[in-house]
């Protein structure tokens, strides 16, 4: 049961649910995704009081996904669910988040303090009195939890949480009773900002490492730099890019490092993914004598089925929490202030130059004569082409995700896929929570690259952009089902196929004002090349709608050879 503070002993009074709201205002969030549920309104009232939009979404998963998506574009994130059915359905969005290290503060309105204690009889609740059965189910995918149970603490626990969501940029947990939402506490605290800075390494230990950090460096003869998500998630993109400039060395990224350095530097060299890698990439990374892994996460999917072929003894890893050099390990040394002091120590190195990246589309698949369809080996190409400076580029787990690996973005452009998590129907809700992002940031484009059999998860999405007023362009790429299943198992296995929509239509079904948005629908080569040159349609004045016809038995090579990696590793007794 909370205990009141006496309102005499604060210096300026405040409600939690305010308090709490403004704390999300205050790092950044601007959106608060989620659903109303009985136990979570009188808190949702707070939301415009404070600055904040309250987006509304189709469902939870769709929320947890689109705050997701949010996060990975403006660093940080809130939802607001209701306790047991609403937290529940979000789970799957919020392991995701915990899996790719997106910064999600989940809020879940729960029932009053006095009705826990009693162990009443409520609805959304499992009918055993038991009201921490949920809260322990996130507990392995939240790095904090606050219950926000007690006026004396609730302020402590709601900063501590948000700091922990910042620094180790991964979901957090706060619930929210209904008796707790109008409780006074201390507002004064909201005049010092939370300290989202990271910790400072121990400096004997760092000045150790960066020291036998240099010295390999330094006799390398031919060392290379390979840049994966931590690096984007852990915010040391300034330090990658500063390094890069400063070494002149070939860089390097993983699939789901795309985005992370700007591709339109000579040196960049283009995917390294083992097998999957671009041509020359492969060969290049493989021959060096030193690789500066930053930020790495060997998952299989990123790795194109475990097929690196690169020994520890030639790679130094920096990480959030650790620098291993060889084989030796060095926890508790963050990788930012070792970056910064081998920038500024490391000197002129040996540089061998790597391949550059381009967007040429093979000879092969150059014929554009009006009866050619879209092949997937022209089209990423094409598209790279077509990709314009600070575009946000979201790609759904199958054949975008591993057609993105062929195409080389301008500067500033910032990728979105979940290769680690893979929850099919996923990019078409963070599209909607990044489009939402991109309006607050003044960014002009944000694109979606779905297959069909994915966007049937969680289409109703949609509806949420334009009731939201956002202007993605979407293409959902229409090949009869799920292709990437395909080619790990059963090609013409009934359960790959989907009953084939008329996605084109679902903007008139969802509402859309017909002046404020458009579709289209292309199956050859020449209709995209021309709904590419399309200035109209590239300037995105409103939400569009593509649909992108492609053979069914087609496919990204990296996704053939992941996929058939993937076959073998789970036939694997």
């Amino acid at each position: 049961m909370a205990t009141d503070i006496r309102t005499s002993e604060l210096k300026k009074p405040v409600d939690v649910a305010e308090y709490l709201f403004r704390r999300l205002h205050e790092v950044g969030i601007r959106a608060v995704h989620g659903l109303p549920g009985d136990y979570n309104l009188v808190a949702l009232d707070y939301i415009p009081k404070t600055g904040l939009t309250w987006v509304g979404n189709c469902n939870e998963l769709n929320a947890g996904y689109a705050a997701d998506g949010y996060a990975r574009v403006k660093g940080i994130a809130a939802m607001v669910t209701t306790f047991g059915v609403g937290e529940l359905s979000a789970m799957n969005a919020i392991a995701g988040a915990y899996s790719e290290y997106s910064a999600v503060i989940h809020i879940v309105g729960t029932p009053s303090t006095i009705s826990q204690k009693e162990g009443m009889l409520l609805h959304h609740t499992l009918g055993n009195g038991n009201f921490d059965v949920f809260a322990n189910m996130n507990r392995d995918i939240s790095v904090a939890m606050a219950k926000l149970n007690d006026p004396h603490e609730a302020a402590t626990l709601i900063d501590d949480a948000i700091r922990e969501c910042w620094v180790q940029s991964r979901p957090v947990y706060i619930t929210l009773p209904t008796d707790m939402v109008q409780k006074k506490i201390e507002g004064a605290r909201l005049d010092t900002p939370i300290d989202l800075s990271y910790p400072s390494n121990v400096p004997e230990k760092e000045d150790y490492v960066v020291d036998v950090v240099l010295k390999y460096l330094h006799d390398a003869k031919n060392p290379v730099i390979l840049v994966d998500a931590c690096a984007i998630r852990h915010r040391v993109l300034d330090e990658v890019h500063e390094l890069v400039k400063q070494s002149g060395l070939p860089v390097f990224v993983t699939p789901m490092g795309k985005g992370a350095v700007n591709e339109t530097l000579p040196t960049f060299g283009g995917v390294y993914a083992g097998d999957g890698s671009n041509p020359g990439v492969r060969e290049r990374l493989e021959s060096s004598d030193l690789i500066l892994s930053i930020g790495a996460i060997k998952s299989d999917f990123n790795t194109a089925g475990f097929t690196y072929r690169v020994s520890q003894l030639s790679t130094i890893d920096f990480h959030s929490n650790y620098v291993r050099v060889r084989y030796s390990e060095y926890p508790g040394v963050r990788m930012q202030g070792v970056l910064q002091k081998v920038i500024a120590k490391m000197g002129k190195l040996n540089v061998k130059p790597g391949p550059v990246a381009n967007n040429d589309i093979p000879k092969e698949d150059q014929d554009m004569s009006d009866d050619q369809i879209i092949s997937h080996a022209w089209f990423w190409p094409r598209m790279g082409q077509w990709l314009q400076k600070d575009d946000i580029v979201i790609t759904e787990t199958g054949t975008a995700n591993f057609g993105i690996w062929e195409t080389r973005f301008p500067e500033g452009v910032t990728a979105l896929s979940q290769v680690l998590w893979g929850s099919i129907g996923w990019s078409v809700g963070a599209c909607q929570g990044a489009a939402m992002a991109a309006k607050e940031l003044g960014i002009k484009r944000t694109i979606l690259f779905v297959g069909d059999g994915s966007f049937q998860l969680t289409a109703q999405e949609v509806s949420t952009m334009i009731r939201r007023g956002l202007n993605p362009i979407i293409f959902v790429i229409c090949n009869k089902g799920y292709t990437i299943e395909r080619f790990i198992h059963g090609m013409d296995a009934e359960y790959n196929d989907i009953q084939e929509w008329k996605n084109k239509d679902l903007l008139d079904v969802f509402g859309a004002d017909p002046n404020k948005s458009k579709t289209y629908q292309v199956k050859t080569k020449q209709e995209l090349h021309d709904l590419f040159n399309d200035k109209h349609f590239s300037s995105a004045p409103y939400i569009q709608f593509v649909e992108l016809y492609m053979d069914k038995e087609d496919a990204p090579i990296a996704l053939k050879l992941t996929a058939e990696a993937s076959a073998k590793n789970n036939a694997k007794d």
